[in-house]
C-alpha cells in the first residue's frame, strides 16, 4: 500500500518558494508517479484560496489519481480544541491543530509541513501526541518535506 501523507497548506506554498522549492518539488515528483498519496484536506482548499495563482494552478496539476481529499470533522475540531487547552501551542495556531487533528483522524503515515514553529518542532509533536495518546488517538509521525525525500545516487 502506498504512504499516506497529509500535506499542509506550507508544503503547497514551498513549490515556489526559493529555500523550499527543490525538496517541495523532488516531493510532489513522488506524488506524479503514484510513489506517494498527497493527502489534503478542505481547510487546506480554504487556505490556497488566497495563495498566488501559480500555487493554486500547481496545486490543480496534481494527478487526482495520487490525492484524497478529507474533510475536517467535528472529531478533528474537538481534538484541535485539546491541544489548544493543553497549551501546545497558543490560540493563533488553532488551524495548525486542526491540520494535525485531522491528520491524526485519518491515520496518516506522515503529516508534511513546512511550518518548524508550530508543527515540525519536537517539542510541540512531543505535545500533539501526548493530548493524542490521552484521547486514544495514534501516535502522529510529523516530517519536513526534507526528511520524506529519498536522495539517491
Amino acid at each position: 500500500m502506498k504512504p499516506r501523507l497529509y500535506f499542509d497548506t506550507s508544503v503547497f506554498g514551498g513549490i515556489y518558494d526559493e529555500e523550499f522549492e527543490e525538496i517541495t518539488s523532488a516531493l510532489f515528483e513522488k506524488v506524479k508517479l503514484g510513489q506517494i498519496i498527497c493527502v489534503y484536506s478542505d481547510l487546506s482548499t480554504a487556505e490556497l484560496q488566497n495563495a498566488p495563482d501559480n500555487v493554486k494552478q500547481h496545486f490543480e496539476s496534481l494527478p487526482k489519481e495520487h490525492v484524497e481529499f478529507v474533510e475536517v470533522t467535528e472529531e478533528a475540531f474537538n481534538l484541535a480544541e485539546q491541544y489548544l487547552a493543553e497549551n501546545v501551542v497558543g490560540k493563533t495556531s488553532a488551524d495548525d491543530c486542526r491540520h494535525i487533528a485531522t491528520a491524526t483522524i485519518y491515520k496518516v503515515d506522515y503529516l508534511v509541513s513546512w511550518n518548524f514553529k508550530h508543527i515540525v518542532n519536537v517539542f510541540r509533536i512531543k505535545g500533539y501526541n501526548a493530548v493524542n495518546t490521552k484521547n486514544g488517538y495514534i501516535q502522529l509521525d510529523i516530517r519536513s518535506p526534507k526528511e520524506i525525500v529519498n536522495y539517491e545516487d
